[in-house]
């Protein structure tokens, strides 16, 4: 077999493996990310909030499609849930149960913790122009971190969204949110911190029912008046 033959043999085979090879955008890692959240139908996490100087601990349980339980531990005993239509925040500070029915026109209620879930990504591949930060390769979680994630940023489409940026880090494994950085209009930074994450565990419904103490000041309507 004459030598430029075999040549042409391996530029061949080699162009067609490069061609054969789906080429990863941030699309479609998000795409991706949502067809993995799709097979979870619910999840347990530790969580921590920050935000400006503050941290918020605690646990988050989920349950698809949007039942959302967060029991803080700091603030000790504060605990915000969400069974898909009321949205109820006890802050055990002031003494006070706050409720909010929320109805499918105005959504469910929008946190990283929602926002961890299949219908949260697509609204995000819906609502924001993503990109890699770097490129589809795992970074630092933080400089000089040994943990190592994929990083998406997320640009809005229109003015009408709450954060104008949004970085997401995720898990290159498991493809789940490890973090959630999100840049506010006002350029306040909120970060969702998510780990221990316990997938499909068999959380019931009854988890997100809450009794509010009966000592607490009940206030409806918090966020905004629902209209006929």
């Amino acid at each position: 077999m004459k030598p430029w033959f075999i040549i042409v043999v391996f530029l061949l085979f080699s162009i067609f493996s490069i061609n054969s090879q789906e080429i990863i955008t941030a699309e479609r890692y998000l795409e991706m990310m949502s067809e993995r959240y799709s097979g979870v139908q619910d999840y347990e996490a530790d969580i921590i909030i920050r935000s400006g100087t503050s941290d918020m601990i605690g646990k988050v349980s989920f349950l698809s499609p949007a039942f959302l339980r967060i029991d803080f531990t700091m603030p000790a005993d504060q605990v915000i849930v969400f069974n898909g239509e009321l949205l109820t925040v006890y802050l055990p500070e002031y003494r006070a149960v706050l409720n909010q029915t929320i109805t499918q026109s105005r959504g469910s209620a929008s946190s990283g913790a929602t926002l961890a879930s299949a219908q949260g990504l697509n609204l995000l591949r819906r609502n924001y122009v993503p990109s890699f930060v770097t490129g589809p390769e795992p970074v630092p979680l933080d400089t000089g971190s040994s943990e190592r994630v994929v990083k998406i940023r997320l640009a809005r489409r229109s003015v009408s969204e709450g954060f104008r940026e949004i970085i997401l880090s995720a898990n290159p494994d498991t493809r789940l949110i490890r973090r959630l950085e999100g840049r506010t209009i006002a350029d306040g930074l909120v970060q969702f911190d998510f780990s221990n994450i316990r997938t499909n565990v068999g959380i019931p419904e009854l988890r997100f029912l809450y009794d509010s103490p009966a000592s607490a000041n009940m206030y409806n309507n918090f966020l905004f008046r629902e209209t006929e």
